[in-house]
């Protein structure tokens, strides 16, 4: 196997950073070139096939990905075991997948649906090959492989869709980058790597970490139906048109979450799982993060709301005008799910993982109940007010259980950890409401009402005093003592 690397938290979220922003570069000109090529209703079909890709995925992993880097015990020939249940696991799920295209396309009444399913159970089967590998990068903190190998892939992935969008493949060429991507991600995670597959598996080895990943399992397959009901119920009763503007504002509204928060949780669970028994060391170093991602969203959130056309038109150009109201209601939630999207690896880390299944139901009712509500008025705008109130919710029963129950301490003395970020967030909202111009040009008014809105955010820094907690986030003193409390604190607790 590979060596575990020495890697600090804070170093290892400057690789991912790294990593996660070169591919956001990447999928921005990808997704502006593909959006003036592809129509809406392109963008539905393959949206409705994805759902289902994603829900076979979970069956892909099973949890097992996070409960091997949790498991510090685990042997080589049990991982072998594991991995070998993966490859078993792959080819079922895309025989299955295959045969599951025929009543999909008859529920949708679009036989295009058996030729894009099919090929699709080609990337889900690699990507449930994928797991163990990756899971194994991770663990021995391999970010810096992992970011190389990201970035190169999403170019290469994102120079072949354009070329087969250009060439007339429609929907096909989203579809081929499923599977380049996947296909690719897999040979160059197995480089390495010294896994062996065994005909024959021991089921102690599947049992050393299903306690922890059937939790796990359980929240990842609620969590799925909350998070794609919506696309499944307006591709059904209001068509793939209105679905591809609503998925297409949908999609933009995860970039902040998975591209900012994202740069940081992949590094979360690897590195504070190392400290699953110090409760208190783990909840001082999450206040941090959290306090950074609130204050990040907050901003974020009000500028996406602010200039929702603006960001829309940019990126997407003429005809995806239906899809601006429902991205600026969407965006009212940004703020939330930055912070929301990082609990899943602090209960991972505190090996929490069913209080986090708990919690998942809980906002799984809260979503389905929501999209329901918002898709029997008949509109996609519904839909995404609905879904953007929802996830605002999801904040407070998220952090209720796992502050007052995980952590064992108060959920008001946390909320008001973040009474800064808070008031600064309210004073932005304020800003927005206030902002009566118009401004000819659509670059020009993005530009304008992104300064008007730093200049604001900048100042409530500054009265706040917030700025001094960034400085000491970031800076190079900070650094040093943290590696030395870090080392002080591992010496106690081991």
């Amino acid at each position: 196997m590979i060596r575990k690397q020495k890697t600090s938290l804070k170093n290892a979220v400057i690789v991912n950073a790294v990593s996660k922003y070169a591919k956001v570069l990447v999928n921005l000109v990808y997704t502006a070139i593909l959006a003036r090529i592809l129509s809406p209703e392109d963008y539905g079909i393959v949206a409705v096939i994805t759902v289902f890709t994603t829900f076979f995925a979970l069956f892909s992993d099973m949890g097992l990905s996070t409960a091997v880097i949790q498991n510090k015990l685990l042997t080589n020939d049990e991982i072998n075991d594991i991995f070998s249940f993966t490859i078993y696991l792959g080819v079922g799920l895309a025989i299955f997948f295959c045969l599951f295209s025929f009543p999909l396309s008859a529920f949708y009444d679009d036989r295009v649906y058996i030729s894009a399913g099919m090929l699709l159970s080609v990337a889900l089967l690699f990507n449930t090959l994928n797991m163990i590998p990756n899971a194994l990068l991770m663990k021995e903190r391999q970010f810096v492989l992992v970011a190389v190998r990201t970035i190169a892939i999403t170019v290469i992935g994102a120079i072949v869709t354009i070329i087969c969008a250009v060439s007339g493949l429609k929907y096909y060429s989203v579809v081929t980058n499923s599977i380049l991507t996947a296909v690719l991600t897999y040979f160059a995670n197995i480089r390495g790597l010294s896994l062996k597959f065994h005909i024959r598996i021991r089921r102690s080895s599947i049992k050393k970490v299903w306690g922890f990943s059937m939790f796990q399992f359980g929240f990842n397959i609620v969590n799925y139906f909350s998070r794609n009901l919506d696309n499944l119920l307006i591709g059904k009763f209001m068509g793939s048109g209105d679905l591809g503007y609503y998925d297409k504002a949908y999609k933009l509204m995860q970039y902040p979450t998975s591209n900012l928060t994202h740069v940081i949780t992949p590094a979360l669970h690897p590195i504070l799982s190392d400290y699953q028994d110090n409760k208190e060391y783990i909840y001082k170093k999450y206040i941090l993060i959290v306090r950074f991602l609130c204050m990040a969203g907050v901003f974020v959130s009000s500028y996406c709301f602010f200039a929702s056309e603006e960001i829309i038109t940019l990126l997407y150009g003429p005809g995806w005008e239906n899809s601006v109201i429902c991205f600026s209601w969407l965006s009212i939630s940004i703020w939330a799910q930055m912070i929301t999207s990082s609990s899943g690896a602090i209960f991972q880390s505190l090996g929490d993982t069913k209080r986090m299944f708990i919690v998942g139901g809980i906002n799984a009712f809260i979503n389905v109940l929501c999209i329901v509500l918002g898709v029997l008025k008949g509109d996609i705008v519904y839909v995404a007010m609905s879904v953007g109130i929802c996830y605002n919710i999801h904040f407070l029963s998220t952090y209720v259980a796992l502050i007052h129950f995980s952590f064992e301490k108060s959920f008001i003395k946390f909320l008001f950890e973040l009474k800064k970020e808070f008031c600064v967030g309210i004073f932005l909202a304020i800003s927005v409401r206030a902002f009566r111009f118009s401004i000819e040009g659509i670059f020009l008014s993005a530009a304008l009402k992104f300064l008007y809105l730093g200049l604001v955010f900048l100042v409530m820094l500054l009265i706040t005093k917030d700025y001094l907690f960034l400085i000491k986030l970031i800076g190079p003193i900070s650094h040093k003592m943290e590696s030395k409390s870090e080392g002080k604190r591992f010496s106690d607790t081991h």
